[in-house]
């Protein structure tokens, strides 16, 4: 071998390739706490889209104030901020999303919301119905003028509103016998209620009856003459005691009809005055003043002579 090739050095370079880090599973983590996010946020839109404004609204304030109850939502004023720190921005999105999905699903949202408020109006009116009878009972326990005739004052609730009943008992009747001639006690009686009855919103129906009894006269006057003219009796003394004429809707006469004591039409409770604190329902069926429309009269069918 010759001295020029002993003295040539061959260097021979090899590339290395480098190893990547193991990544492990952090990635998996992030990316199912964004999937959970992204369907959460779908199904609050989704129940933005198909909730009633009430369901809204709870909704809203919920992200408002998290911190509160179950239940526990209310409707905050337009542009307040909840303890939470949310801004105005869910309420606006849920006016966003209260778009038309066409006339069918309107019109039944607004049944169902129309169903919704007449619901919870009855139910309102229901229960300032029971307290008014608890603030009645109240004030017949602490009047003295009524101590005496407790058991003559029945009150309940009826679907016309809180009924107040001023009964006969055997030996105490309201009316002189056979008239519409109250007695004293009984003016005292209505005087003591027009005042409580005043102080309430609510229109008044009175009505009066009588037992089985036959009204014996030679005239056509009856037991139904004989009751309307206790209930406007009634009436008069309700007016004297300080009601206002504005707050009677009805004054009717229904004889023995309607008896007390269904199983004894002869029994002294069936002769009473009904006094009912009437629901706006009941009010408004009372002053309805429809009426049905005359028929059209019918055409000849004689030919013309």
């Amino acid at each position: 071998m010759s001295e020029q090739g002993r003295d040539t050095l061959i260097v021979v370079r090899r590339s290395r390739r480098k190893k990547h880090g193991h990544h492990g599973g952090a990635w998996k983590v992030a990316y199912a706490d964004f999937v959970t996010a992204m369907m959460a946020f779908f199904l609050v839109m989704w129940l933005l889209g198909v909730g009633t404004r009430q369901q809204r609204a709870a909704i809203a304030e919920y992200f408002k104030n998290p911190s509160m109850a179950p239940g526990t939502a209310t409707i905050a004023p337009p542009g307040k901020m909840g303890p939470g720190g949310a801004s105005d921005s869910m309420i606006k999105l849920g006016g966003a999303m209260d778009v038309p999905h066409g006339p069918g699903k309107d019109r039944r949202a607004a049944r169902l919301d129309s169903a919704d408020v007449e619901k919870l109006a009855r139910e309102h009116e229901k229960q300032r119905l029971e307290n008014l009878m608890l603030q009645l009972r109240a004030a017949i326990e602490k009047s003295q003028a009524l101590e005496p005739f407790k058991d003559q004052l029945l009150l309940d609730i009826t679907p016309e509103g809180l009924r107040i009943q001023i009964v006969d008992k055997q030996n105490r009747p309201m009316f002189a016998t056979g008239s519409a001639m109250l007695e004293p006690y009984t003016v005292a009686i209505l005087h003591e209620l027009s005042t409580f009855i005043e102080q309430a919103p609510n229109k008044v129906s009175i009505s009066g009856h009588t037992d089985d009894a036959p009204y014996s006269t030679e005239s056509r006057y009856s037991n139904w003459e004989l009751s309307a003219d206790r209930a406007n009796a009634a009436r008069r003394a309700l007016l004297e005691g300080g009601l206002e004429e504005e707050k009677i809707a009805r004054v009717v006469g229904l004889a023995a009809s309607v008896p007390f004591d269904k199983t004894n039409p002869g029994n002294p409770i069936n002769r009473r005055i009904s006094i009912i604190m009437m629901t706006k329902q009941a009010q408004d069926a009372a002053l309805s003043q429809e009426e049905a429309p005359l028929p059209a009269p019918r055409s000849s069918s004689v030919p013309p002579t």
